[in-house]
C-alpha cells in the first residue's frame, strides 16, 4: 500500500462522486495499492475491498488497516460478500496498476525483459502460453479487437514463425521487427499488441461486464457508482451501460416498425459527464493522462435481468 508504488488517479474526483459519510458502506472493487480505500475510510466509511492479484492482499492485509475488508478474488463476485442493494458506493479503477507494470517478473510491460506472464491472478494460462499455443488467425483476432492493431495479420504471423516465445523482451523484439519500428518513433507499436494480450489473458471485459452488472445488484437507492478506465474500449462499455441503464439510449428509428412494449425502468440517474485528469495532476502522475471518470447514483428501480446485461464477449 506504497503511495509511491501506485498514485491513485483522479482520486479527488473519485472520493467527490462517491460523498462517502461517516459510516456507510462502500465498495473498493480493484484494491491495488489500496489508494481510494484508504481515503474512504479516513473519512468514516466501511470499505469492502477486492482484487484478485494475490500480492497486492497480500500487501494490503499487512497494512492493518481499519475498517477494511479484503477479498481475494475477482470484482464480478462482489456478491459473494456484499448483500444486494446494501453498497452506499462503489469504485472501481480499471485495468492493470502501476505496481503490476513496474515488476518486470510480472511479464506486464516490456520496459523490463520479464517472463512472459501477463497474468493478475497469477493462475491459469499466461501470456507465453497463449502466443506459443494459439493459432495465427485467433492472435490475430486478438490483436485487432483488443488492441486496434491495423496490421494484426502480419504480426500474428510473425507470431507464430517465431515461436517459442518466453520473455517479453522476445515478443516486443519480434512485432517491431514486423511492424519496421524505428528508434526515434515516438510510439512503440508493441504496446498495442501487449495491452491486447493482457485484455484476452486477463478477460477484461468480461470481467468489467460482470462487474457493473454486480455493482448495480449491490448498491443501494442513492447509491454512487465511479468507475475510471484507461483507454477507449473500457469506456465504451462503461458509457453504454450507464447510458443504457439510465433510459438515455437513443430511440429506434421513425423507418423501424414502432416498439410498445416498455424496457425496463432506469436504475441509473444524474449520470455524469466524462471527468479526465486535470493539469495539475498530470504534472504530478503522467499515469493519469488517459484516465476517464464516469458517474452515476443509484435508483430505486429493480436491477435489470441478466437478459439485459450488456458486455463484449469474447468469441
Amino acid at each position: 500500500m506504497s503511495d509511491a508504488a501506485h498514485v491513485p488517479v483522479l482520486l479527488d474526483e473519485v472520493i467527490a462522486a462517491l460523498a462517502p459519510m461517516p459510516g456507510e458502506t462502500m465498495v473498493d472493487a480493484t484494491f491495488g495499492a489500496g489508494g481510494y480505500a484508504r481515503a474512504l475510510i479516513e473519512r468514516g466509511a466501511r470499505v469492502i475491498a477486492f482484487d484478485r492479484d494475490p500480492d497486492a492482499v497480500a500487501a494490503g492485509r499487512a497494512a492493518g488497516l481499519d475498517g477494511l475488508t479484503l477479498v481475494e478474488r475477482e470484482f464480478s463476485g462482489m456478491e459473494s460478500v456484499v448483500e444486494p442493494g446494501s453498497a452506499d458506493g462503489v469504485t472501481m479503477d480499471i485495468g492493470v496498476s502501476s505496481m503490476q507494470l513496474d515488476q518486470a517478473e510480472r511479464g506486464f510491460s516490456f520496459q523490463a525483459d520479464g517472463p512472459l506472464d501477463m497474468r493478475m491472478a497469477q493462475d491459469g494460462p499466461s501470456a507465453a502460453d497463449f502466443v506459443n499455443e494459439a493459432d495465427e488467425a485467433e492472435i490475430a483476432d486478438v490483436l485487432y479487437r483488443y488492441g486496434d492493431e491495423p496490421k494484426s495479420r502480419r504480426v500474428a504471423r510473425a507470431i507464430v514463425a517465431a515461436r517459442p516465445l518466453t520473455r517479453t523482451g522476445e515478443l516486443a523484439q519480434v512485432i517491431r521487427r514486423a511492424l519496421g519500428h524505428r528508434p526515434h518513433d515516438k510510439k512503440d507499436p508493441a504496446t498495442r499488441a501487449f495491452q491486447a494480450i493482457r485484455i484476452h489473458v486477463n478477460r477484461e471485459l468480461d470481467e468489467l461486464a460482470d462487474g457493473l452488472a454486480a455493482a448495480e445488484r449491490v448498491l443501494k437507492p442513492g447509491g454512487r457508482l465511479a468507475v475510471v478506465t484507461f483507454h477507449s474500449l473500457e469506456d465504451r462499455m462503461v458509457k453504454r451501460f450507464l447510458r443504457d441503464r439510465s433510459g438515455a439510449a437513443p430511440s429506434a428509428s421513425r423507418h423501424l416498425p414502432s416498439v410498445t412494449a416498455a424496457g425496463p425502468a432506469p436504475s441509473f440517474e444524474n449520470v455524469g459527464k466524462a471527468v479526465r485528469a486535470s493539469e495539475a495532476e498530470l504534472a504530478r502522475n503522467p499515469r493519469a493522462r488517459s484516465a476517464t471518470l464516469r458517474t452515476a447514483r443509484r435508483t430505486d428501480a429493480p436491477a435489470w435481468s441478466n437478459s439485459n446485461v450488456y458486455g463484449e464477449r469474447e468469441a
